[in-house]
């Protein structure tokens, strides 16, 4: 905003009510956000005000002349985001209904993260709060920064911002995503429940710049590192009961791991780990630079992206890293069927299928994995968002953090929804990827192996293996989250 013009001047009554310099203390209405008649006045007049051609709705045009008329400038890509929002029926503007609810809805996420800046909960947000909630999100900015951000906002000159500063200061600014907001969740919720198709990161401009965005990387990857080896046995038990359990020949979990220490001893419990622990790094890197391309290529400037655009470009980058790296899926899957000295080693097992199968075994699967990667991705963060927003609406009063334990319920479910509906995708791409080591089993596609299981064992055969898979997700998050919060600190992500 270039001029002292701000909201709540043009959300009072025309001029000739002489009160646009009333105290900032008695303008905010203590029910701002319910509404009530002396609000509604206040948007009647501010709509008419911003529908220029007065046909009843506020297109991006009526926007960029009615706010530049008021002294606000926004670019074009910050109206058409505040319309997006806002524009419910899709007809490309926003009449008063719409307009109104875009405001208050905008308004109560505003106070949430005025409320989760003011550290000392005096009311007022100054600079050392500012560099505080800052580095929490492990961005560091000088005291200098800090009070430019103040300046900016800073009406009065106090060089501290109240609520009606904040509010006026961000209320015609776009309210999809409040960066403050997301970034709290994204850096919050770097877990790895195991099956790697989760939506990469966004970093800021200034992560990149300081080089925070690589520490969380590395965090996140070491999280992994460690949650993967912790409950390796499952994920080995999970592939030996969707490769080898059948109505014929059921698999339960106990017998399962008796099984595994009878043929080979303890040790043998985490076969094919170490594959699953070194394709973390290429993963994580590939996943990330994909990700970076493609929110380029949707032509989102943005720093955090709309739920589809989200979707679109994160499946995206799903698909290139699991293209990369998919050969080390084949090996993991060979390394944890391995029988006792079978293979010395990764290099010794790549060679053998090479040798005898050709390069073409190292794709074996490649269709269903990369299928399953729409649903697990697209589910995962719909019921994710959809479980986050009801909470802030419904529970959300004195701040916008969630809490650890609301986000891993809303990681977990959202992750479970999502690996139920992509499990027998994830089911018949390791039978795919095993098949060879059946001796005298049908070589079989996708389809043809769906039919299969679906003829010989029904829909349940589609689900074998599901109860360790579902035992380690709740571990494995845990895992990873207080290992990713130890490497934060160590690696100095984030001041405490």
């Amino acid at each position: 905003i270039h001029s002292n013009v701000r909201c709540r001047e043009f959300l009072l009554p025309p001029p000739s009510k002489p009160v646009a310099h009333a105290d900032p203390s008695q303008s905010a209405h203590p029910c701002d956000t319910c509404g009530g008649p002396e609000q509604e006045h206040r948007l009647k007049v501010l709509f008419q005000v911003l529908d220029v051609n007065g046909d009843g709705g506020i297109c991006v045009n009526d926007l960029t002349i009615g706010l530049k008329k008021l002294g606000v400038h926004r670019t074009e890509h910050e109206l058409m985001k505040i319309v997006k929002a806002g524009d419910k029926d899709l007809d490309g503007q926003l009449d008063f209904k719409e307009f109104v609810h875009y405001l208050r809805d905008h308004e109560k996420k505003l106070r949430l993260v005025f409320k989760s800046l003011d550290k000392k909960n005096d009311g007022r947000i100054d600079s050392q709060e500012i560099m505080q909630s800052l580095r929490d999100l492990g961005v560091n900015i000088s005291e200098e920064q800090a009070e430019k951000i103040l300046k900016s906002m800073d009406k009065n000159g106090t060089m501290t911002i109240d609520w009606n500063e904040w509010r006026d200061y961000h209320l015609l600014h776009p309210a999809g995503n409040i960066p403050e907001i997301i970034l709290y969740w994204k850096h919050s919720t770097i877990f790895d429940v195991g099956e790697s198709l989760l939506v990469p990161d966004e970093f800021t401009a200034e992560e990149k710049i300081t080089g925070m965005w690589w520490r969380h990387l590395v965090a996140g990857g070491g999280a992994g590192a460690v949650s993967r080896t912790c409950t390796a046995p499952l994920d080995r038990l999970k592939v030996l009961m969707q490769v080898h359990s059948s109505k014929s020949n059921s698999m339960r979990i106990t017998g399962g791991f008796v099984q595994m220490i009878r043929e080979g001893g303890v040790r043998s419990l985490w076969r094919g780990n170490g594959i699953n622990v070194i394709k973390i790094a290429p993963e994580s890197a590939i996943k990330f630079m994909a990700y970076e391309q493609m929110k380029r290529l949707i032509g989102s400037n943005q720093e955090t992206l709309r739920f589809t655009e989200r979707l679109v470009a994160g499946s995206l980058a799903g698909l290139t890293a699991q293209s990369s790296i998919y050969p080390m899926e084949v090996l993991k899957t060979r390394l944890a069927l391995r029988k006792t000295g079978q293979y010395s080693g990764i290099v010794h097992c790549a060679k053998h299928i090479f040798q005898k199968e050709g390069v073409a075994a190292f794709y074996k699967g490649y269709v269903p994995n990369m299928l399953g990667i729409i649903p697990y991705a697209g589910i995962d963060l719909a019921v994710y968002e959809t479980l986050k927003n009801s909470w802030l609406q419904r529970y959300a009063t004195d701040s916008a953090d969630p809490g650890v334990f609301v986000l891993l319920a809303c990681g977990t479910t959202s992750s479970t929804c999502g690996q139920l509906a992509s499990y027998p995708l994830a089911l018949v791409r390791t039978r795919m990827q095993a098949q060879a080591t059946l001796e005298g089993g049908p070589q079989m596609n996708m389809t043809a192996l769906f039919r299969h299981i679906i003829r010989t064992e029904g829909p349940k055969g589609l689900y074998r293996g599901l109860a360790p898979n579902f035992m380690k997700v709740i571990p494995s998050v845990s895992i990873s989250y207080v290992v990713y919060e130890s490497l934060k600190i160590r690696l100095g992500v984030q001041s405490k």
